[in-house]
């Protein structure tokens, strides 16, 4: 397979801005995304959720555009216009046709720097998140791995929702709310990001019209590493028909050398109809029908955990089968079958993500976030590539250990217990 070479250009501006192009000719579409280095865990805990709330206010209407002319504008082109909030980022993006880059420039660079955040928008929109929070907390799915997220981080801003809680969106007001967006919209802390039908100096030319007279200032916004809390927490909810299980041990941060490795693990244990958990808990004993497994890194740390939905009394069972999976990684080398099935899973899925713009233009953001550099997909086919059985089994022994397994159970649980000696592996 040859390559295409990926025509990529990187820029700073003098006030501290990163822009990156991809440039992709055979397509019509381009995607432009503004990202905030910061998210969710570099907020204060009484502000906790305060990104998220912001990513929204800025819909609500900017010094030239109320929030109808914003839609309105982006309907018109026929572009596709979003916006999220994550733990460690914030990113307003839009997707459109080449002919019309400009105005999807125009109304995107009007959003992220020029929002009102007018007095009675803040209150309508904080009832919209109470809302949110609680059309939240009514997803099973959602809530177990929310009350596990926040144990396995306990107290650090990581742990908490992106959302906030009821009590912190309660209390923002506009003050603090223009206070959190002048300080992380600022330069230093963003990248603009696009890929598609463009040419680079003409879209840094676009670029810069709108960002380069931002005042530079510097970011030092990073929280501070999280301790990890393996606990086994049973939370009674009597409501539920299922019992929702989450089980989680530490993984490696997002630019370890070994992140490959993990990837390979993470995809042969739960990643996908092959896995050994869906294939053991779903195909042989019938017990789930929702069983994955997930690898959540982060730029310090990470999570590798494990999903199921199943009935009460098959509960105990599953975290037993889930725990056995563990063990059989650390004790027994992975045939060359299953490893080779793993990489071409893990081959496709990153070739078929290249197709679009969209996944182009955050691949670009991700990358110099994290690693300040661009790999290109042969790089990390032969990445893929060079992981071994060995190594795959090295990180299961790293990993899988009984007492850094942490456990979280929601449910309807009359009676139900789970000791850490279940969990021996």
């Amino acid at each position: 397979m040859v390559e295409e070479t990926r025509n990529i250009h990187r820029e700073v501006l003098p006030n501290g801005l990163v822009l990156i192009t991809e440039e992709m000719q055979h397509i019509r579409s381009v995607s432009v995304g503004i990202w905030i280095k910061t998210g969710s865990r570099d907020e204060d805990l009484q502000w906790n959720g305060i990104s998220h709330f912001i990513e929204h206010m800025v819909f609500k209407g900017t010094q030239h555009r109320s929030a109808e002319g914003i839609a309105r504008q982006v309907d018109s082109i026929g572009g596709n216009m979003d916006a999220f909030t994550a733990k460690e980022c914030i990113c307003f993006n839009v997707k459109v046709l080449d002919d019309h880059l400009p105005i999807a420039m125009d109304v995107l660079s009007d959003l992220v720097l020029n929002p009102i955040f007018d007095v009675q928008d803040i209150t309508r929109e904080r009832g919209v998140i109470l809302e949110e929070i609680k059309m939240d907390e009514d997803n099973p799915d959602y809530l177990v791995h929310e009350i596990f997220t926040q144990n396995f981080w306990k107290d650090h801003p990581l742990g908490k929702p992106i959302l906030g809680t009821k009590e912190t969106v309660r209390r923002f007001e506009r003050p603090p709310v223009i206070e959190f967006h002048q300080e992380r919209f600022a330069p230093g802390n963003l990248i603009i990001s696009a890929a598609g039908n463009l040419r680079h100096q003409e879209f840094f030319d676009v670029a810069s019209k709108y960002f380069a007279q931002m005042k530079p200032v510097k970011n030092g916004f990073l929280s501070s590493k999280p301790q990890i809390v393996p606990r086994i927490i049973m939370r009674n909810k009597k409501s539920l028909e299922q019992v929702q299980i989450c089980v989680g041990v530490p993984c490696h941060p997002i630019a370890h050398e070994r992140r490959h490795a993990s990837y390979i693990l993470n995809t042969l244990l739960g990643g996908g109809m092959s896995s050994r958990l869906f294939q053991n808990i779903r195909e042989r004993q019938g017990l789930a029908y929702a069983i994955y497994s997930d690898l959540n890194p982060y730029r310090d740390t990470g999570c590798l955990s494990v999903y199921a939905g199943t009935s009460r009394e098959s509960a105990g069972k599953v975290v037993q089968s889930i725990v056995s999976e563990f063990k059989k990684l650390k004790t027994a080398t992975v045939p060359d079958d299953e490893l080779r099935r793993s990489k071409d899973q893990l081959k496709g899925s990153l070739m078929l993500s290249l197709e679009s713009s969209t996944s182009r233009m955050s691949n670009l953001a991700r990358q110099e976030m994290y690693f300040d550099r661009f790999f290109s997909l042969d790089e990390l086919i032969e990445k893929i590539e060079s992981v071994t059985v060995e190594e795959v089994q090295e990180l299961a022994n790293e990993f899988f250990r009984t007492d850094s397994i942490a456990v979280t159970v929601l449910g309807n649980l009359n009676g139900l217990r789970l000791t850490r000696d279940q969990l021996a592996c």
